[in-house]
């Protein structure tokens, strides 16, 4: 569905023309139920737009007034002397759907519906909002909302918002646009964006989103060439196909997407539900997600905006290295243990560097954090050479200077700032950051210089850290690997243990050498051929975690062994799951001193099967140290998630023991992640669990499987 339309006089669908606008673009915009009272929601965004000098016509629209706000009102729609681009309705919800039948006979191709009282507030008003949501795909009229604050574009000063937010500020000139499912919230990021100085010329609320979605809207951001960021707060994903599609357009413009999603916790999903009708999902499927494009998440509104605000510099390293020089040894040591936490290197400074700034001043600090002391208020040549100096070396792509509030002041900014500037215009690749406290007018200088300037260094180092994710992302080719879905006969149903593996086996993930027994003299040949000790296991596909009733022997040593203990797990089945269809006893060779691992796939409703990663045991159970991404990707990609576990020093090699073969378990997690996305339509998840590495050894193996249909 293209977001792009041509203007049309028809009662048609509307269809892309050659020459095309922006959604929210205008040259004629109606109000509906428009008001004389310019603090009234009908009558806000007219007065909005008459001080912001709209260059469109603007027609109010009520029976009851022959003007209004010194404009020409008119009766109805029918009356209006041409076809509105846009028509803000603001009545009972009860008119709305007459409206939008009125507009788009008349062809307007987008109606921003103010009006409540629709899916928000229960099945009645569900069934209201189907029913308009019929009318405008009978005419093709485009939707924003209902239970919509509008929208507002300032460039073009059109304003179908009634906010009271411009009671107290207009915005500002910027690169940064804002889509959000609340209304609210957005303009308070807004408001907050405004006293920092911060330009969000464009801001759409989607509301109950019964047409035009956030992902829609971050599409049209994306080819809004005056945009270089999005922001996007969310509460849930109506259309999430159609979101990774904006987060995919995103990062082939290299614009990057700043995310704040709430409903984590379960008392915010509840609350995001009745809020939206929107079903918030796993939460750390959606941070996965993220991950795969140019796109951050934040957790607070500051964060948000820090992250924007950083991002609009449009310099984005590939790589994390920070250099940071400070007047203060206090403020280094600080800045150092946030960059560790956030795993943002700060690499020592080269022998020969740090020589020559000693020369420069010999009781400067000069490994990184670099303290020039506050001799650099004295000498400001300092900050140029430090910095110049650091920079030569090519081990920085990032810079923080703390220069506190010394900065600021009018005797030291004027010896200062020029100095600084000097060095920004020698490396233009670089994020240059600096921590000062200043006049916003001061401020503003230091920015037009090329710096991005915060108050607080440790939310600069975590804006730092966002960038660098993003630079990393905008190089990294896209993950996800072409495939084409099959259907299994043998998958009509649920396997057990032994058939899973088998599948899997076909896939390329090799299970341990085993073998199913339907009587205990088969049982103990098989112990016998693979080699003592080996594990017994009940196999049925009805019982789903075995170790929990006993079906699961380890240790068994002698062939009289396997003969009691396969009897004992018949009776251990048939006490704990009397209706459990019962398809024989699993033996198989035991392998010890393995690490144990986890693999497992589930079929994530908004996004499809997503492969998970971790260390067995208390790892995944207690920590949850695990590592997520969608279906399917390469060994290569398996590899790097694989090492980004919190504990993958343990897969490394930890107190003499030897690594295990990384390798061969990125080669078998890549070929589950094929293997569910090809089978997506019949499996619901897979757990392979646990896949064990033998230190030293190459290979890895299954040792246990459940599929799920």
């Amino acid at each position: 569905m293209e977001i792009y339309v041509g203007k049309s006089d028809t009662v048609t669908n509307l269809q892309p023309e050659t020459s095309t606008k922006k959604l929210w673009e205008a040259d004629s915009i109606a109000i509906i139920g428009a008001s004389n009272d310019p603090l009234r929601i009908g009558g806000r965004p007219i007065s909005y737009m008459l001080q912001r000098n709209y260059k469109g016509r603007i027609y109010p629209v009520n029976p009851k007034q022959e003007t209004i706000q010194g404009l020409k009102a008119y009766p109805n729609v029918d009356a209006l002397p041409e076809t509105p681009d846009i028509a803000i309705i603001a009545v009972a919800s009860g008119m709305v759907n007459q409206m939008l039948a009125d507009l788009g006979k008349r062809g307007t191709r987008l109606a921003v519906i103010l009006s409540a009282g629709f899916s928000e507030v229960g099945e009645e008003g569900k069934q209201m909002q189907e029913e308009l949501i019929a009318t405008a795909k009978k005419y093709g009229i485009r939707v924003l909302g209902p239970n919509t604050l509008g929208l507002y574009d300032d460039r073009q000063g059109l304003f179908s918002t009634f906010s009271s937010a411009f009671e107290l500020y207009w915005p500002q000139p910027g690169s940064i646009a804002i889509a959000s499912q609340s209304g609210a919230f957005a303009l308070h990021i807004f408001c907050s964006a405004r006293n920092r100085g911060i330009g969000i010329p464009l801001c759409v609320t989607t509301g109950n989103e019964a047409d035009i979605n956030v992902a829609e809207a971050m599409i049209d951001m994306v080819r809004d060439p005056e945009i270089q960021v999005i922001g996007v707060y969310l509460e849930g994903l109506s259309d999430p196909e159609k979101f990774t599609e904006a987060l995919k357009l995103a990062k082939q413009h290299r614009k990057p997407v700043v995310v704040m999603k709430t409903g984590r916790s379960a008392i915010g999903q509840v609350a995001a539900q009745s809020h939206t009708a929107s079903i918030a999902g796993d939460d750390l499927v959606f941070d996965a997600v993220l991950k795969e494009y140019a796109a951050v998440r934040a957790y607070s509104p500051d964060e948000f905006l820090d992250i924007a605000y950083m991002a609009s510099k449009k310099v984005y390293p590939e790589r994390d290295a920070l250099g940071v020089i400070t007047v203060s040894g206090g403020a280094g040591i600080l800045i150092s243990d946030v960059a560790e936490d956030m795993n943002l290197p700060m690499p020592e400074l080269e022998e020969g560097a740090q020589k020559q700034l000693k020369e420069a001043l010999s009781f400067a600090a000069v490994k990184n954090p670099v303290d020039c002391t506050a001799q650099v208020i004295n000498q400001p040549a300092l900050a140029d050479q430090f910095l110049s100096t650091m920079l030569e070396t090519g081990q920085y792509t990032s810079i923080l200077g703390f220069f506190a509030h010394a900065a600021g002041t009018a005797s030291i900014e004027a010896k200062l700032r020029p100095e600084l500037r000097k060095a920004v215009s020698k490396y233009p690749d670089a994020l240059f950051t600096l921590s000062l406290i200043a006049e916003k007018d001061t401020i503003a200088r230091y920015e037009a210089d090329g710096f991005a300037v915060f108050e607080d260094p440790v939310r600069a180092v975590r804006a730092i850290k966002a960038i660098g994710t993003l630079g990393a992302a905008f190089k990294k080719p896209d993950a996800l690997l072409p495939f084409e879905k099959k259907t299994l006969d043998t998958l009509k149903t649920t396997p057990d243990e032994a058939q899973a593996k088998r599948l899997l086996e076909e896939a390329g993930l090799q299970g341990v050498p085993e073998a199913v027994a339907n009587d205990a003299g088969q049982a103990g040949r098989l112990a016998e051929q693979f080699g003592f000790p080996v594990v017994m296991k009940i196999l049925s596909p009805d019982i789903k975690h075995k170790s929990e009733i006993g079906g699961v022997i380890l240790n068994v040593n002698s062939v009289a062994e396997v003969h009691e203990n396969y009897g004992l797990l018949l009776q251990r089945a048939a006490d704990h799951a009397p209706s459990a269809n019962i398809t024989g006893v699993l033996v198989a060779k035991q392998i010890n001193n393995a690490v144990e691992c986890i693999m497992g796939v589930k079929n994530d409703p908004s996004f499809g099967p997503v492969a998970m990663f971790g260390l067995g045991g208390i790892h995944v159970e207690v920590l949850k140290d695990v590592v997520l991404h969608r279906c399917p990707f390469s060994p290569e990609t398996a590899k790097e998630l694989i090492l980004n576990i919190k504990s993958a020093a343990i897969l490394q090699g930890v107190r003499g023991k030897p690594a295990v073969d990384i390798d061969a378990l990125a080669e078998k997690f890549s070929r589950l992640s094929i293997f569910a996305a090809q089978t997506q339509d019949q499996v619901k998840s897979v757990e392979v669990n646990p896949v064990l590495a033998v230190p030293g050894e190459k290979g890895c193996y299954v040792a246990d499987a459940l599929i799920e249909v």
